[in-house]
């Protein structure tokens, strides 16, 4: 991944910006990457498009959980997106860090803290009436700061998407604050009294607009505002993420009941044919799936393993945990960070003994010898990353290494070892040490190993659209930018284009050609070496991540697969469509026509997101339904496997929010419980379109809507300048899309079912519901609700639950014997992220059609089986589900 501030990278280290200097003085400092791009494309977005995604009415205005500040939302995007931003002098960084609690319904408290500047900030905030919110706000600064920067509010305006609806914003006079809106429509006000110290938009874009506490100085003692939010029309307030999701104390919910060491259920049946896994022969890329040697397909649920559960994992935990993997539904394990330098050891050994990265340690090489062994054991297929996050240092004979460390010990490859060809050896040298290494366990060498599926070459490592601008002039690289810009000049100069154009990394147009070539070239010189060597399983060569645009799919085409990472929020099944992407929206936009499409990293951020338990159901219903054929949530464990653990993003194997809903995502998905699109939509965007726009998921509501109902598909073109570019071949039934603006669904649309009739999203009440004959279930806001479904009926009190029944005997529910039923709910890690996590009760009432004779139990930690009483009328089972279950798996048999 790719936010090391946020993400499972090393928190230590803070990534350098990718982006062109075009400012004068900073802005805030970078949010993590993936929010920061999607800013981007928003306010990238041509007129038309903007038009065309004005969506159905309903604006809220909710005060954010983080910032205690006001932030606009529709459809599940956000139109204002709030934040505090403070300066020390000459534009030095000095933060706030804040928190907001709710102390009543409507009713808040802010606390903030800029260590920087000794300043202290206590807000509190109310309902006064129905449409207006109030801010008493304080500000004490202890010892003053005079001669820095200030600073104070934030508040950034998508105007692209919603500027059509409500203009521009505008300042109220004399620094009193701003309103954006139409009168009679929909408005927002902001007033201050007194006047702030300053009121402006950052360099007169009307997209950003910062509001000061403090100008030129912080002057010690207290100051005291009162900010009143006015809304008007069509904009109501709303309440707050903790509101919707209940104000109840999280401490006074039972203790999960996730062991570690054990699975709460038992689908190792699932891989008992495969054991040991490769039996089938190796994995290949045969048209737009994976199938086995023996022609069979290659359906794979994963996870990721990753960095130190890697090599500090016992070989007794590392058995347990690949039985426990398997019964867990896993057939696929993604081997990852394996060289990242925060780890250590790594793959090199030890950071504190090690002086270069060109041997590969022996202890760390057993290490992964042995996770290869026992996942194969138990049927379990291996994902292996040749680079991940590789720290070169100064005795690993670089070029340009002084250029590339900026005054650090070691530095990372990423973006630079597409025009230095001393990186591209070393990479290759890894390779072969990596890939013709012999298991002493399996008596292969990893490239002979048939229980390895796949291999990625560089891991969220692009220069279409993230790391190209690492190389231009002005990132203090002299000896990369020249090679940099002689590629580009000899690609314009070949291909008679602008020369000045086609190295601007940061625009659309001639630089995207030549930044496809350049990535092309290299891996298909990566891949050349690694068939050489006799790699025989299907090879991607990066991913698509962090919001990457359709430009950026071109050179991914050079691999055998495109491969994909997604990332989400708070709230996916919440988000309309017309306005705004999803999850599952950014994997769809990467399936190629006439290429297999794996996601080898999926997952929500920040942690604990309250709604985590819909998302591996939300996930895999999708995956089948497009005929997606690898899905790898990230990560299982990023810390040794002898412990209880910590409570982690990164650590789902002890998440019993995730691991609620995990088994029963790797059932459906695996058995195909779901069926796949019997309509295809194929993008169609012709060269001109895909290399001179910045097209995705975040402006493309065609391509959104019509993932809702069909198959997505996109089409590559032919492309005069990339002779390398197959033109895709379009299925004759298939239904071409070649207006990026036009939706599929109807502008007022609150709801769409799939072509199949098997699943339903309705993103006005944020709840997706999957109808099958083996998997029945419903996912989201249920509180309140009764859900129908064919032989299940769902009642809640929870407010934000998932349910599901599913048949573990083939049979459909209303005929199986055996049915697991999973229940998601919201799950509290104790503080500072430590286990065990406390676990929202799921309250309510649940209907199955079964036999009649089953029992109904649930098994404890010492997997012993204990009888849940139920009722039986009329052929329906009805089961009340209350605190006195504290299990998120009961089994009907």
């Amino acid at each position: 991944m790719s936010t090391i501030s946020t993400h499972h990278e090393n928190p230590s280290q803070q990534r350098q910006s990718a982006a062109p200097s075009l400012h004068s003085r900073p802005a805030c400092p970078p949010r993590p990457l993936r929010l920061w791009l999607l800013v981007g494309f928003v306010l990238a977005l041509s007129a038309p498009f903007a038009q065309a995604r004005s969506a159905a009415s309903g604006y809220t205005v909710v005060v954010d959980d983080k910032t205690g500040l006001p932030a606009l939302t529709k459809g599940g995007a956000f139109a204002v997106t709030p934040s505090f931003a403070f300066w020390g002098a000459n534009w030095a960084w000095a933060g706030m860090d804040s928190s907001m609690k709710v102390t009543a319904p409507s009713s808040y408290v802010l606390t903030g803290r800029s260590k920087a500047l000794d300043l202290d900030l206590l807000a509190s905030m109310h309902k006064q009436t129905p449409t207006q919110l109030v801010w008493d706000i304080g500000l004490d600064a202890h010892g003053g700061r005079p001669n820095v920067i200030g600073g104070g509010m934030v508040f950034k305006f998508d105007l692209a998407n919603f500027g059509a609806d409500l203009g521009e914003p505008v300042l109220l006079p004399g620094n009193r604050g701003w309103a954006w809106g139409r009168d009679g429509k929909a408005r927002m006000e902001m007033r201050f009294e007194p006047p702030l110290a300053d009121v402006f938009f950052e360099q007169g874009r009307k997209n950003e607009l910062r509001a000061y506490f403090y100008k030129g100085g912080v002057t010690p003692g207290t100051l005291r505002y009162t900010a009143t939010l006015t809304v008007s029309g069509d904009m109501a307030l709303g309440p707050s993420t903790a509101e919707r999701y209940g104000l109840e104390d999280p401490s006074t919910w039972p203790r999960d009941n996730l062991d570690w060491k054990t699975a709460p259920v038992d689908l190792a049946f699932l891989n008992a044919p495969e054991a040991p896994a490769g039996k089938r022969g190796f994995v290949k890329a045969v048209g737009d799936q994976l199938r086995f040697a023996d022609g069979s397909p290659a359906r794979f649920w994963g996870t990721n393993v990753s960095a130190y559960a890697l090599y500090g994992t016992s070989k007794d935990s590392v058995r347990q945990q690949a039985a426990r993997l398997s019964k867990l539904g896993f057939n696929l394990v993604r081997l990852h960070h394996h060289d990242s330098p925060w780890v250590s050891p790594n793959i090199f050994g030890s950071s504190k003994t090690t002086n270069n990265t060109q041997q590969l340690n022996a202890d760390a090489l057993d290490r992964l010898d042995w996770w290869i062994k026992c996942l194969k054991d138990e049927g379990i297929y291996v994902w292996l990353d040749l680079h991940v996050q590789r720290a070169f240092k100064a005795e690993d004979g670089i070029a340009d290494f002084d250029e590339m460390r900026k005054g650090r010990d070691t530095a990372e490859l990423k973006g630079y070892n597409y025009v230095n060809a001393s990186i591209q050896s070393a990479m290759q040298r890894f390779n072969e040490a990596y890939v013709t290494h012999v298991n002493p366990y399996t008596g292969k060498a990893n490239k002979d190993e048939p229980a390895i599926a796949a291999m990625l070459i560089t891991n969220e490592n692009d220069i279409t659209y993230h790391f190209g601008n690492a190389l231009l002039p002005d990132k203090q690289v002299p000896g990369h930018s020249r090679l940099y810009i002689a590629q580009a000049e000899g690609f314009a100069r070949t291909q008679n284009l602008s020369k000045e154009r086609t190295w601007h990394a940061w625009e659309h147009g001639p630089s995207k050609l030549f930044l496809n070539d350049l990535e092309r070239r290299f891996d298909q010189d990566m891949l050349s070496q690694l068939r050489r060597l006799g790699v025989q399983v299907p090879i991607a060569t990066t991913s698509s991540w962090g919001y990457s645009p359709l430009s950026s799919l071109p050179a991914l085409t050079t691999g055998d697969m495109v491969d994909v990472h997604s990332y989400g929020g708070v709230g996916q099944i919440e988000k309309n469509p017309l306005v705004t992407p999803n999850i599952t929206h950014w994997i769809s936009l990467g399936q190629v026509a006439g290429k297999p499409l794996t996601v080898s990293e999926w997952n929500a951020e920040p942690f604990p997101t309250p709604d985590r338990h819909t998302l591996p159901l939300f996930v895999a219903a999708t995956a089948s339904h497009q005929g997606w054929d690898a899905l790898v949530q990230y990560a299982y464990s990023q810390e040794p496997l002898n412990t209880p653990g910590t409570a982690s993003n990164w650590h789902a194997r002890n998440d019993p929010s995730l691991m609620a809903t995990m088994p029963a995502a790797a059932l459906m998905y695996r058995q195909g419980h779901v069926h796949e699109a019997l309509t295809t939509y194929v993008f169609d965007p012709g060269a001109d379109m895909l290399f001179n726009q910045a097209l995705s998921a975040a402006n493309a509501p065609a391509l959104r809507t019509a993932a809702e109902v069909g198959k997505l598909l996109i089409a590559m073109p032919q492309t005069k300048e990339l002779p390398w570019l197959s033109k895709s071949t379009i299925p004759t039934d298939a239904k071409v899309l070649h207006d990026p603006a036009m939706a599929v669904l109807a502008p007022d649309a609150t709801e769409a079912k799939t072509d199949t009739g098997e699943l339903e999203h309705n993103w006005g009440k944020g709840i997706y519901t999957v109808n099958t004959p083996r998997t029945q279930a419903a996912m989201g806001w249920l509180g309140g609700e009764t859900i129908l479904l064919k032989d299940v009926t769902i009642k809640t009190t929870t407010p934000n639950a998932t349910v599901a029944v599913q048949s573990l005997d083939g049979a459909g529910i209303a005929q199986s014997k055996n049915l697991m039923i999973s229940l998601g709910a919201r799950s509290v890690p104790k503080g500072n992220n430590q286990v065990p996590f406390t676990v929202e009760p799921l309250e309510g009432e649940l209907k199955i059609r079964a036999p009649k004779g089953l029992r109904l139990s649930m098994r404890d930690t010492q997997q012993q089986d204990h009888e849940v009483l139920t009722q039986y009328s009329g052929g329906v089972y009805t089961i009340k589900l209350s605190k006195a279950i504290q299990t998120s798996w009961l089994f009907l048999r």
